[in-house]
């Protein structure tokens, strides 16, 4: 079982940033890839960033060259660095986490964050 809680959400204007954190709790061992999504009204839920625990990370197009995402030093810490945000970056960001675990593989998600740009 993991549990993961999101903050660091709210309202920035246009080339602002936002650092949004994410907390695992649990059994964090059997974590394998952690990750960050959005979605926004009307729209489905989209990959924004992900990492392993080699730490090989993958981000969306739109992310590229903005976001960065990293791991904090006791590994149960995720982070996603936005930068240069956009009016459409105005999304719920999640946090993700896939375990595999006595080869059982299953996912767990965050409440959500509300991330809103606008002047």
């Amino acid at each position: 079982q993991v549990q993961l809680v999101e903050s660091g959400g709210g309202l920035v204007q246009p080339g602002g940033s936002l650092r949004l954190s994410c907390v695992a709790s649990g059994s964090i061992f059997s974590i394998n890839v952690m990750g960050w999504y959005r979605q926004a009204p009307g729209k489905q839920r989209e990959l924004v960033a992900s990492i392993t625990n080699r730490d090989d990370t993958t981000y969306a197009d739109f992310a590229k060259g903005r976001f960065t995402i990293s791991r904090g030093n006791d590994k149960n810490m995720v982070y996603l660095q936005m930068n240069n945000l956009k009016p459409e970056d105005t999304a719920v960001y999640y946090c993700n986490g896939r375990t595999v675990l006595a080869g059982v593989r299953d996912e767990y998600w965050g409440q959500g964050t509300q991330v809103t740009v606008s002047s």
